[in-house]
């Protein structure tokens, strides 16, 4: 039996959740979310519990029972606390600024780039250095911590760039250099 797909979700009081065959509907303070579940796999709520069960022993199933429960409990968490990603940037210039919703970043090209961040994300910026990612969807929240990352991940040499906070960048050495 999976592990992580037998343990219970605790729903808060805040949060409603409407389930309709193998369609999952997660409202809450920050926002609404729904998603449609693999058929391998049912979810049942007693209460202010969830429990995601799977309908037979087959391989495709037992893969989606950890999958199912874990996003349940993301959509469940995202909506009554919501998640954020941090960024961090390095090097001499670069720097980032909000301006309307947009984030506005110099990262040594000959242009500032633009993101516009999608619905249900708000970016912020601390310390012209430090970009925040908030949201109420994860797996969104994620991918524009990616997106903002591909504009100049940070290379080996000397550490430049965009990188999560927290993340180590192994450094390579240089040229040796003439004897």
């Amino acid at each position: 039996m999976s592990r992580i797909g037998k343990r219970p979700i605790t729903v808060p009081n805040k949060v409603t959740v409407t389930i309709n065959g193998s369609h999952v509907a997660v409202k809450g303070p920050k926002g609404e979310l729904s998603r449609v579940l693999p058929s391998t796999v049912t979810v049942e709520q007693e209460g202010d519990t969830i429990l995601v069960k799977r309908h037979d022993e087959s391989r495709l199933s037992r893969q989606l029972h950890g999958l199912s429960r874990t996003l349940v409990a993301n959509m469940v968490d995202g909506v009554s606390q919501g998640f954020q990603k941090r960024l961090e940037i390095q090097g001499v210039g670069y720097r980032a600024q909000v301006q309307g919703r947009n984030l506005v970043l110099s990262l040594g090209y000959s242009h500032p780039v633009q993101i516009e961040p999608p619905e249900g994300i708000q970016l912020a910026v601390e310390n012209n250095t430090n970009v925040i990612v908030s949201g109420f969807d994860k797996e969104l929240v994620g991918n524009v911590a990616a997106q903002i990352r591909d504009k100049r991940p940070p290379e080996p040499y000397k550490g430049k760039g965009v990188r999560y906070a927290g993340e180590a960048v192994r450094r390579k050495a240089g040229k040796a250099g003439k004897k």
